[in-house]
């Protein structure tokens, strides 16, 4: 059996739409499958498959299935665990400041704005995966990121009694100083910490809260448009160069139906997802007092100056270009 083995992986070598034939990804995020990012997924497997007639499968993996966080994303895909995956790209801000830029607090207010500055970073953030041998499919937008929490924010005093999940440096820093206990942590490890009373309340979208049922635990959203955040959905170049142009066409198209799809799902995303947290007893607030927003939006300046220093041209070919109305 072994010489006919070794034929038929010659023969796969020297055709490589034969190779093509057989090519399988795993893709991966930590959220669920209910959530933009696992719909992003499902529906960019659909459509590799529609467009390249099934000669290219992707195989979706959810909740963070084989231990893969989002801050694991790019050295799961180097080391072969996965052949993709969708990252939350503030994450990834060790590797370049430009993916923490669609997290900078207070700085998009609609969906319009988050795509409109998603559209200027798009080259900034495929440049900085380039370099570590990724590249950028498609970019996931979220809804508006909000305060879960047990008790309802009246006053900037309750922020001090929160001791609340959040997503990345920024957010901690933010948070903590408006006075919360903050602690970055993946969603995948959220629940527990929910569970055994370490955290009291969680910087979220009603859309990740929502699948991850953080109603069970937090019966209140504090509606502050803390900001519009996006993932990265990306794969390994090398990987990609493997395939025959067909199918890179293929994956290249299936990339550009699968964003704009995913922009259109969320003009409804939001209504969606706060009607099934009112179902589930969820208080919805709007209008926080003026304090408990003014104590929060002092840090986002001073975020924004910070991301500045580190970003280089980031900061003035797209952070000045968005706030100038620039396309």
């Amino acid at each position: 059996m072994r010489p006919l083995h070794l034929l038929a992986s010659a023969l796969l070598l020297l055709d490589p739409e034969a190779a093509s034939a057989q090519a399988t990804w795993n893709m991966s995020t930590e959220y669920p499958q209910s959530a933009m990012p696992g719909v992003g997924i499902t529906t960019f497997a659909a459509r590799v498959a529609e467009i390249s007639a099934g000669r290219l499968q992707i195989k979706p993996g959810f909740d963070a299935s084989g231990g893969i966080r989002s801050a694991d994303m790019i050295a799961a895909i180097v080391q072969g665990r996965v052949q993709a995956g969708d990252a939350f790209a503030s994450t990834l801000g060790d590797v370049d400041p430009i993916f923490a830029l669609a997290s900078l607090p207070f700085l998009v207010g609609s969906i319009a704005d988050a795509r409109r500055l998603a559209d200027l970073a798009r080259p900034f953030f495929a440049a900085a995966l380039q370099k570590k041998a990724q590249r950028l499919l498609y970019l996931t937008p979220w809804p508006p990121s909000g305060i879960w929490s047990k008790t309802p924010l009246k006053t900037s005093a309750d922020l001090a009694n929160l001791s609340i999940r959040t997503y990345d440096t920024i957010s901690s820093e933010v948070f903590a100083g408006a006075g919360a206990k903050a602690i970055s942590i993946s969603f995948a490890d959220t629940m527990p910490k929910l569970a055994d009373g370490s955290i009291n309340a969680v910087l979220s979208s009603g859309d990740g809260g929502a699948g991850r049922e953080l109603w069970k635990f937090l019966p209140y959203f504090s509606e502050i448009t803390y900001s519009l955040p996006l993932s990265v959905a990306i794969v390994s170049q090398a990987i990609y160069d493997g395939l025959s142009p067909e199918l890179r066409e293929a994956v290249d198209t299936a990339s550009r139906q699968t964003e704009n799809e995913l922009w259109l799902v969320m003009r409804a995303r939001q209504q969606e997802n706060y009607r099934r947290m009112r179902e589930n007893g969820v208080t919805i607030e709007s209008g926080l007092a003026p304090d408990v927003i003014a104590q929060l939006q002092s840090g986002a300046a001073a975020a924004q100056q910070a991301w500045c220093a580190s970003s280089g041209l980031a900061c003035q070919q797209v952070l000045e270009a968005f706030k100038a109305g620039k396309p």
